[in-house]
């Protein structure tokens, strides 16, 4: 232990560089008995409010009682989240935490971001909710200003509720459009809990044994885990082989994330997604992108994740950051596709909702303002060196991945077998809560660290949030 404090001693040598080789620990610490150096999270102007609701306990034992036994909780103790600013959280106690995890890559703008809450209490003042059966600016408005963030003729908006809507919406008319019914996924994908997007969904522990038809599952493209390595190309060639002799030789229509979130951050290789895309063109099929976690500038690099492949889908879905954690959304795609569902009835009842629409404008206009797709390019880049350096430290780091905001960070017991060390990384979480941070995991094993928080997050928390993940690994 004296080693490793003598260590990050000597490496306070320029300490503010970008890419500093050497840097550890940042220079705001303190310490603990025995001369033993703890992170110190950086300062912020807010005080909570006392908290006078029931406790952790209590709430605890409602769940239980009352709430679906499927729900479940991160830490050994769970936490009671009442308050919320910007990139920190507070629980019943007024004490503060930075939240790496953003509410699941949700909540891009900030915490109670005073623009988007005052943007919905305006619109709550005025309408709460009526219906799209009547005319109202709101929904205009926030399709309008979300068409002119899309490539191409990507211009038709139909709003909804969640991820799992605006996926189960998008492959259904992939198959009206086409006439087909065959759908080709990736393995380790999510794309929601209904039954078309469970069926497009490829791990088994988000899968239940229902009827799940007509969808094809091709090989990943994980540079870290794949067959081959980051050669995108060689990955997409399972397309083409799935639609010669799964299908008739025609398809509905391909699915996928650029960062798959839920299964453990992974960019999918380079130059995957322009030979998937060609293949599946070639097949009759629309090209789905599920933007529902990389998309609203979380990548830094692109305002959606799709854009650093150079593709442009025939269909974009997206959710959690289109409206910083208000339930919101939608499907976006071309006037032509767009007209299949005029074949029939279809409504959505609280898709569209003033509400919600006006969050999602103020959420645009938050990102341009504030710049969050630039800062989410500088800091998610010096975060990522900040682990990567880390990763040289510690052995039982095997990757480091993910671009902008949007970062993943795989534990393993074994780096030649890429073993996953899931106990340590529950460990590693559960420390760094007592620390002060919160960080979310995934991948099928569940041992990736999730890193997505607010797009407002500072390079002093870059760093109190790497030297806590180091404190923590030194001490196992």
């Amino acid at each position: 232990m004296q080693r490793f404090i003598a260590k990050r001693l000597l490496s306070r040598t320029n300490s503010d560089s970008f890419l500093s080789p050497a840097r550890c620990f940042s220079q705001l610490a303190q310490k603990e008995n025995n001369d033993v150096l703890l992170p110190k999270m950086p300062p912020f102007d807010y005080s909570p409010p006392p908290y006078t609701g029931p406790s952790a306990d209590e709430i605890l034992a409602k769940r239980k009682e009352f709430l679906s036994p499927s729900l479940f909780h991160f830490y050994k103790n769970p936490l009671n989240i009442v308050d919320g600013r910007m990139q920190y959280l507070f629980d019943e106690n007024g004490r503060r935490y930075l939240d790496a995890f953003g509410g699941i890559a949700t909540v891009c703008c900030g915490h109670c971001h005073p623009d988007v809450v005052e943007s919905i209490l305006n619109q709550v003042k005025r309408l709460q909710h009526s219906t799209v059966l009547y005319l109202n600016h709101a929904i205009a408005d926030f399709a309008e200003a979300l068409a002119s963030k899309m490539p191409g003729n990507l211009k038709v908006v139909f709003f909804t509720n969640s991820g799992t809507e605006a996926n189960e919406l998008a492959m259904m008319i992939a198959r009206l459009y086409t006439g087909c019914n065959d759908i080709i996924s990736l393995r380790n994908a999510y794309h929601g809990n209904a039954a078309g997007t469970m069926g497009a969904t490829a791990q088994s522990i988000w899968k239940f044994n229902v009827i799940q038809s007509g969808v094809h599952h091709a090989l990943n493209p994980d540079p870290y885990r794949g067959v081959f390595g980051s050669d995108g190309e060689k990955y997409a060639k399972d397309i083409q082989d799935i639609i010669d002799f799964g299908t008739t030789g025609h398809v509905a229509g391909f699915i996928s994330e650029a960062i798959q979130g839920v299964g453990g951050i992974v960019e999918l290789a380079p130059g995957y997604l322009p030979a998937a895309y060609k293949s599946i063109k070639k097949a009759g099929g629309l090209c789905i992108a599920d933007e529902v976690q990389a998309g609203f500038a979380r990548t830094g690099s692109d305002f959606w994740g799709f854009e650093a492949q150079g593709v442009v889908p025939d269909i974009v879905t997206m959710a959690k950051g289109i409206g910083n954690g208000i339930p919101l959304g939608a499907v976006v795609t071309t006037p032509e596709i767009a007209e299949v569902l005029t074949r029939r009835s279809y409504f959505n009842t609280f898709g569209g909702n003033p509400v919600c629409t006006a969050a999602g404008l103020a959420v645009l206009k938050v990102i341009e303002k504030e710049k969050l797709q630039e800062n989410a390019l500088v800091v998610g880049s010096y975060l990522k060196q900040r682990l990567i350096e880390l990763r040289e430290k510690y052995e039982i780091i095997g990757d480091v991945r993910g671009r902008g905001l949007m970062l993943g960070v795989e534990l393993v017991t074994d780096r030649q077998e890429k073993t996953p060390a899931k106990a340590e990384t529950l460990h590693v979480m559960d420390e760094m809560k007592d620390i002060g941070v919160l960080v979310g995991k995934g991948g099928f094993y569940g041992n990736v660290f999730r890193i997505t928080p607010p797009l407002c997050f500072t390079k002093e928390d870059a760093d109190f949030f790497v030297d806590a993940m180091d404190y923590t690994m030194s001490k196992m």
